[in-house]
This record gives C-alpha cells, sequence and structure tokens, in this order.
C-alpha cells in the first residue's frame, strides 16, 4: 500500500473522530465456547476461523490445541507487525518485509499450584524485528518508537492493564 492510499483511507476517520470523539471508542469482542470437557478445552471465534484451545504440554496438554499463552505472544506479534507496516507506509520508510519473533518466560509452578511463591502468567516478554531494509539507525530508532506507540496490543501490555470479571449462570 502506498503512503497516499492510507491516507486516504484514514482521513476521514481522522476528521470523524476530531469532531465526534465518542465515535472512537469501541468495544471489541471475543467470544469463546467451552467445550470437550475431555480435553479441557475452549473453541475461541477469531472472526474467520474457530481456534480450539487448550493446555499447553507443560501443565498436563497434549501439544494437539492452541495454547493461549502462544496466541496472546502471537497476538502481540500480529498487532506489531501491521502497526509497522502501517507506520512504515505512513512515514515512507521502505520495508520490504522482515520477521517477528515474540518470546515469553513463564514459571509453570505458579499455574500448576506447586510454589505458592512462583507467579502465575508472563514473567517478561520480549520482542525482536529482523527487517529486510536499507534505513539507517535514526529511521530504525523512529520505527521502534512508533510501533511502540501504536501498537494497541503493546502498549495494553505495557500498562499493565487489569482485566475485570463477572461470573454469571446462563
Amino acid at each position: 500500500m502506498q503512503a497516499s492510499t492510507l491516507r486516504s483511507l484514514q482521513a476521514p476517520l481522522k476528521e470523524r473522530y476530531r469532531n465526534t470523539p465518542d465515535d472512537a471508542l469501541l468495544t471489541l469482542r471475543a467470544r469463546g465456547r467451552l467445550d470437550d470437557p475431555e480435553n479441557l478445552s475452549c473453541s475461541v471465534e477469531t472472526g474467520t476461523a474457530l481456534v480450539k484451545a487448550g493446555l499447553h504440554p507443560a501443565t498436563g496438554g497434549d501439544g494437539m490445541l492452541a495454547c493461549s499463552g502462544d496466541m496472546l505472544l502471537q497476538a502481540v506479534v500480529a498487532c506489531a507487525g501491521v502497526t509497522l507496516r502501517a507506520v512504515a507506509t505512513s512515514i515512507d520508510l521502505p520495508l520490504r518485509g522482515g520477521t517477528i519473533t515474540a518470546e515469553g518466560d513463564l514459571d509453570f509452578r505458579g499455574t500448576l499450584a506447586v510454589d505458592k511463591e512462583a507467579s502465575v502468567g508472563f514473567k517478561s516478554i520480549r520482542l525482536r524485528f529482523e527487517l529486510d531494509t536499507e534505513v539507517g539507525p535514526e529511521e530504525m530508532a523512529a520505527l521502534q518508537k512508533l510501533t511502540e506507540r501504536y501498537c494497541v496490543v503493546y502498549q495494553t501490555l505495557a500498562a499493565g492493564v487489569k482485566p475485570a470479571c463477572t461470573f454469571t449462570k446462563s
């Protein structure tokens, strides 16, 4: 996509959101269905497919179902990749391609209640971008700064947004 095409797509949205800020406030949803009590799985609707998530092998799963921890890392990679492409396009930086890798460190003693002192959840998450581009260090720094700033999933994790839970009977 060309920068001019991206700008023409986003210009009316930006104008609308400037004039009517409430139009920019949306609620995104994800939905899952508890299924297969034998595999302790949950089917998640992705919009284009159904992903069946289950236990990671380190917690007793067989590795045949998607792991929600992996899906979290995949979400940050997807968001960072799309954001990076949009930023590079917007500021006219040539980007032929590349790879984004997310790694996260977990201590499974926490989620298995083996050690009450062990945390449940990722202790750290690292993103690595290997880009096929000719840009210099200053442009690369700008690309990183803007990608981090505008990536929704990255910013959500960085801000430590605490989710709220509600349990009801159906």
